[in-house]
């Protein structure tokens, strides 16, 4: 699966509460290769993604500074046509 195929994406809770639709996705670098971390979801996320919200611009050499809560990676239980995440 390829990352742009995450974004837009619903994303909902085991017991159906909706977080949104996924605008943006958080990782790591480890030996050379990207390990996702979290999903950003929800209307704050939208506005992140696009630098609103945020306490740096990121840049060459300068990580974005991140305000909106992610859901992490370790709570995703299936993608599919919705992304189900445990409650």
């Amino acid at each position: 699966m390829l990352l742009s195929e995450l974004l837009r994406r619903k994303v909902v809770s085991e017991a159906g509460a909706s977080h949104g639709r996924v605008h943006d996705i958080r990782g790591e670098l480890e030996g050379g290769r990207l390990r996702v971390t979290g999903l950003v979801c929800g209307s704050l996320g939208f506005l992140e993604r696009y630098g609103v919200g945020t306490g740096g611009t990121g840049g060459a050499g300068q990580a974005k500074v991140h305000g909106h809560p992610a859901i992490p990676w370790e709570r995703v239980v299936r993608v599919g046509a919705e992304i189900v995440v445990r409650d």
